[in-house]
């Protein structure tokens, strides 16, 4: 049984990129608003309640990823060494390149390139990624007002999340202009962990002691 539970789960989750694979080619081709649901659905061999039902909105095509990204930093958050700050354990996940910002292969920097020019030419796209921005400040918030036994109505916790989420949105931002402006790895990376250090020192006086 615990052998066909674990096909059956591969194949889902097979199916799951190709969707989205699907769907990011499309958007690259054609832009994100001119793409149906209905045509990903033809192209990937699904049903379009198929698509849903692995992606509740259209724009989670794109941005189905950021789910792990949200994990892995409340992970990092959670799991600090004794003694260790917020604030250290949040830079030292940020200051990490991952994804496709990680990658040197040009095929991999042109198709994050290319992805940029998706999200930043979106309405949609960008309106849903202020959206993600403020459910990481809600998840990173509750963590920090459970550890530190916070009242709730104490606001410590939100000013910390909201502070922490906002250097990580500032230099998506910072690195989308970049690309845009034509910038690749590995100079990009270069200048991003520049700006990481910088921001993270910037609050390094006010905060380095918060949850140590």
């Amino acid at each position: 049984m615990s052998q066909e539970l674990g096909l059956r789960e591969r194949k889902k989750q097979r199916t799951r990129e190709l969707i989205a694979a699907t769907a990011q080619d499309l958007f690259i081709e054609r832009g994100f608003e001119a793409v149906p649901v209905a045509e990903i659905a033809r192209a990937a061999e699904v049903s379009e309640a198929t698509v849903f039902n692995y992606f509740p909105t259209k724009e989670d095509l794109l941005y189905s990823r950021l789910e792990a990204f949200e994990e892995e930093l409340l992970t990092a958050v959670r799991e600090r060494k004794r003694g260790e700050s917020v604030l250290a354990a949040f830079g030292r996940f940020l200051s990490e390149p991952r994804g496709l910002l990680a990658s040197d292969d040009p095929e991999v920097v042109e198709e994050l390139a290319a992805i940029v020019r998706v999200i930043a030419e979106s309405p949609s796209l960008l309106a849903r990624e202020q959206q993600i921005y403020l459910r990481y400040t809600a998840s990173l918030a509750a963590v920090l007002a459970q550890e530190s036994g916070a009242d709730a109505d104490d606001v410590r916790p939100w000013i910390v999340a909201d502070t922490l989420i906002g250097i990580h949105q500032a230099l998506v931002d910072y690195s989308r202009r970049q690309i845009l402006a034509g910038m690749r790895n590995p100079e990009l990376r270069r200048r991003v962990r520049r700006q990481t250090r910088s921001a993270l020192n910037l609050l390094a006086k006010g905060l380095a002691d918060y949850g140590a």
